[in-house]
């Protein structure tokens, strides 16, 4: 976290420091702490304040932004700042962001609640904020041009407003978008329900993320903007696997998660293990007659879906994007396809001129995944993270919900790697292999050779007869 005093001692920025903002400096003064966050992993909830009785959220690799009250009105304070993210132990990434991160922090309130946010510019040109999915006066929907004046650099805007329907939202610019979103800013807005809600369910563990994707080339830091299709890292609040955390609970818990997508496509998120329910959208609570069991939910662009299940199987479970490509890191997509190719005499011309060339992609694409082989600097290997068992060959868009029976009820900590019960895992089969009914080696047609055809063939020609009509003519 910084201070205040190191806030203001480098808040300069384009020709102008925070001080000459859009509101004055007695105003500036009475300004909540900006507070920043460097840390890249899951921080603890912050809990409900009294008289406020919710659960709540946990942000995946992320954290809550705190806010003051001040004379019944919730205070945050956002600044929107250029950032280093990093993205995987490894290799880190120069992007725009909030309060020292992207996305930003998540801001937690509840349904009725009056909110102020001061929003600080110091990025080197004009943003704004948009508060995705939230009702309230049209000249405070972060419209750049539209609703309001742009927030220059080193100005600082103010927005009020009700929080008047429960749900998840996101917050994101309404200016020069192509840009500031491709460099990541963007953040979560939770909204509690102030009453008992007959559409939304009290749950034990409560998870948010944003789904999100850069360009970053192998060995560089900063994304490219002009992207709109071929993306090499797909990440979860801008980070990738394995350097997303495991989301763990305690057995039998309810749980949710609540997944925006900001990104420019669609992700088919799927979990492991476990039946859930799409409860909500970024619309609203989905009616009771309109839910059905699902293992996969796509998320479309600029919406968010909030899916709930018990969490009652045991075990380290796979929670990913079914998309095969997003569960990978930066990789190059105009490499040939090798399988099947023996290249080996190749290999070796090559490698008397340059020593450290190794065959790569002739048997497919899971040994990446442990390939000791040189990489540019700030880099990590396509497909990657260990498990108990060896390489996951997974990047990307993918983490584990770790289910334990012994983990105490709001312990976020993760249990380690599970521990199956004897006869309930895989294993090699050591015995005698029937033998194939169509093929002795492995690798070779199971499918009997077509039989070419006998060259005395009787073909029968029918022609269509003429129609009546026709022989009159």
């Amino acid at each position: 976290m910084s201070s205040r005093r190191d806030f203001f001692k480098t808040a300069g920025m384009a020709g102008g420091a925070i001080a000459a903002a859009a509101v004055s400096r007695v105003a500036m003064a009475t300004l909540p702490e900006p507070i920043s966050q460097q840390s890249a992993g899951t921080m603890p909830p912050l809990p409900a304040p009294d008289g406020q009785a919710y659960n709540p959220v946990v942000t995946l690799n992320g954290w809550t932004l705190p806010w003051r009250m001040n004379q019944g009105v919730k205070e945050f304070h956002l600044v929107a700042e250029p950032v280093v993210r990093e993205m995987a132990p490894g290799m880190k990434a120069h992007l725009w962001g909030y309060n020292g991160q992207s996305p930003g922090p998540t801001i937690e309130v509840v349904e009725g609640d009056r909110v102020r946010i001061f929003v600080t510019n110091r990025l080197p040109e004009h943003t704004s904020v948009h508060w995705h999915g939230q009702r309230l006066p049209n000249g405070m929907d972060g419209v750049t041009g539209l609703t309001q004046p742009a927030i220059a650099p080193g100005k600082t805007f103010v927005y009020e407003f009700e929080a008047r329907r429960a749900g998840t939202f996101m917050y994101h610019p309404h200016a020069d978008e192509m840009t500031q979103m491709a460099m990541g800013m963007m953040g979560m807005w939770i909204t509690h329900p102030k009453v008992k809600h007959p559409l939304i369910a009290d749950v034990q563990r409560d998870f948010c993320f944003l789904l999100n994707a850069f360009d970053i080339e192998p060995g560089s830091y900063t994304p490219k903007i002009m992207t709109m299709l071929e993306f090499n890292l797909w990440s979860w609040n801008s980070r990738i696997f394995p350097g997303i955390d495991s989301l763990n609970v305690r057995q039998h818990d309810k749980v949710r998660l609540r997944v925006g997508n900001l990104t420019m496509t669609n992700h088919p998120i799927h979990l492991h293990g476990h039946e859930f329910m799409v409860t909500g959208t970024d619309g609203g609570a989905v009616p009771l007659s309109a839910r059905w069991p699902e293992v996969t939910t796509d998320v479309a662009v600029g919406q968010m879906r909030q899916i709930e299940f018990i969490a009652d199987a045991e075990g380290d479970w796979a929670l990913h994007c079914h998309k095969s490509h997003h569960t990978m890191n930066a990789m190059g997509h105009d490499l040939p396809t090798m399988i099947g190719v023996d290249h080996r005499s190749v290999a070796e011309k090559i490698s008397m001129l340059i020593p450290d060339y190794m065959v790569m992609g002739d048997k497919g694409m899971a040994d990446m995944g442990e390939m000791e082989m040189p990489l540019p600097d700030n880099t990590v290997p396509m497909m990657t993270g260990q498990g108990p068992f060896g390489g996951v060959a997974m990047g990307g868009m993918f983490s584990l919900l770790k289910v334990r029976k012994d983990q105490a009820p709001g312990d976020y900590s993760d249990a380690g790697w599970f521990n199956h019960p004897p006869g309930t895992q895989a294993y090699e089969w050591t015995g005698t292999l029937p033998a194939s009914a169509h093929s002795q080696d492995a690798g070779h047609s199971a499918m009997p050779l077509m039989q070419k055809p006998s060259t005395d063939v009787e073909v029968q020609v029918r022609k269509p007869q003429a129609s009546s009509a026709q022989h009159k003519h």
